[in-house]
């Protein structure tokens, strides 16, 4: 874990979640996501006191547990308020939501842990943050209500509105809630110049290629699944994607990727690219003729 100057007052931790770090004064600072747990948690605070710098707030680009693992220590040890967007900062302040709503109901034991669960912290919504020298943009599409954020030294925390090149390589599908957002955020992205920080790919003044990678394995995705839709239930199109890819199969890659799978299958159908029918008590996925 090591914090990177970029410009001005903005900074970077880089860590398996990069985590920003925007100075408010000369001994204070807000953070943009807080790591996957506790430890990440203390790990953060440690660094930035070396630097003789102070934890006022934190910005949660989503809800996602390894953006907010953090967020109960470091606002319990700093004392720090902490900010999400609308059903983020629900998400943040009822962690169980997120699990509940990847599983469809009550998750059972194996899916309530810190990855999937983080601890609960106070979050307060987005709109009651005035902080000058920062601004919140939508980056919908990988989950409900993603923000980036821009400060005024021209530099981009994009949360996970794009994926690494080597976790598209390994997995080939990745986490996401709206399709046709996600896509939207892309074309979006690209309009934009400047420094970019994205959670799970390195830092980067050019953009352009990843946005490239992220779309090109999207589309492939509708296209795998929409082939898939041969008069095929949802159990056997989530197999036919694990075996594609050659994924493992487990409860948490159960939720995660068939939750995905769920969403490429809501926008094939609103694309009107597919149907289903009930036979047999079973919902059937085929292609329109």
């Amino acid at each position: 874990m090591e914090l990177k100057h970029i410009k001005g007052n903005t900074y970077y931790i880089d860590n398996p979640t990069n985590i920003g770090v925007y100075k408010i004064s000369e001994d204070k600072v807000y953070i943009i996501d807080s790591g996957n747990d506790k430890e990440a948690g203390k790990k953060i605070i440690k660094l930035l006191e070396s630097e003789g710098l102070q934890i006022e707030g934190i910005i949660s680009t989503h809800s996602n547990a390894d953006h907010i693992g953090g967020n109960k220590l470091i606002q319990d040890r700093m004392g720090a308020k902490i900010f999400a967007k609308g059903i983020e900062a629900s998400f943040s302040n009822y962690p169980v939501l997120e699990s509940s709503f990847l599983y469809g109901g009550y998750p059972f034991k194996d899916l309530r842990h810190k990855f999937l669960m983080a601890q609960a912290s106070k979050v307060e919504d987005i709109e009651n943050l005035h902080l000058e020298g920062i601004e919140y943009f939508d980056i919908k599409g990988h989950f409900f209500d993603m923000i980036g954020l821009k400060t005024e030294d021209d530099t981009y925390f994009i949360g996970d509105s794009l994926f690494s090149e080597e976790t598209i390589s390994k997995y080939h599908i990745f986490f996401i809630y709206d399709v046709k957002e996600f896509l939207n955020t892309l074309d979006y992205l690209s309009t934009l110049h400047g420094f970019f920080v994205p959670s799970h790919a390195p830092a980067t003044n050019d953009i352009s290629k990843l946005i490239d990678i992220n779309r090109k394995s999207v589309l492939d995705t509708i296209d795998f699944i929409y082939e898939a839709c041969d008069a095929s239930s949802f159990e056997t199109i989530l197999k036919k994607v694990f075996d594609n890819y050659g994924l493992m199969m487990s409860a948490e890659q159960y939720v995660l990727i068939g939750s995905t799978v769920k969403s490429y299958l809501s926008y094939l159908y609103d694309e009107d690219r597919i149907t289903y029918e009930f036979k047999d008590n079973t919902m059937i996925w085929r292609k329109r003729i």
